[in-house]
């Protein structure tokens, strides 16, 4: 199958993804939200993304590895797009394609026929940092 692919993204992009499901590499059922880690353009503008999983689901029960992007933020919540509380997790890291096959336009439309619903607001890079060194230091 020929892949379309979608334009160079930017790392801190939050975008809409068929997020793998039990580690097969095969796209989920059900965007979600993901954030782009890393751009790799080696075969641009065939680009391949590092992302991270985005749920909405158990919030209030962060773990290593883990931060949160909620309502209280205000201007992080309001510019990363998300309709509920997501928190990103650095243990469900994957590289994907950069392509329709795994990255959809989300519903909202804010950015144009691209599948980016927003971006990571600077002031959550302490907590990302956090996120990050506790898996790292495994």
């Amino acid at each position: 199958m020929k892949l379309t692919w979608w334009p160079e993204p930017q790392a801190g992009d939050i975008v809409w993804c068929h997020f793998l499901e039990n580690k097969g590499m095969y796209p989920g059922p059900k965007p979600r939200p993901a954030l782009v880690t890393k751009v790799f353009d080696d075969d641009a503008p065939h680009y391949v993304v590092e992302v991270i999983y985005g749920t909405s689901q158990k919030t209030d029960d962060l773990r290593s590895g883990e931060f949160l992007n909620a309502r209280a933020d205000h201007e992080a919540y309001r510019l990363a797009g998300l309709s509920y509380p997501t928190k990103f997790s650095f243990k469900s890291r994957v590289e994907l394609p950069f392509a329709h096959e795994w990255f959809k336009v989300p519903p909202g439309i804010t950015f144009g026929q691209i599948p980016k619903l927003g971006i990571l607001h600077p002031a959550l890079m302490p907590r990302v940092r956090a996120a990050w060194e506790a898996v790292s230091a495994k």
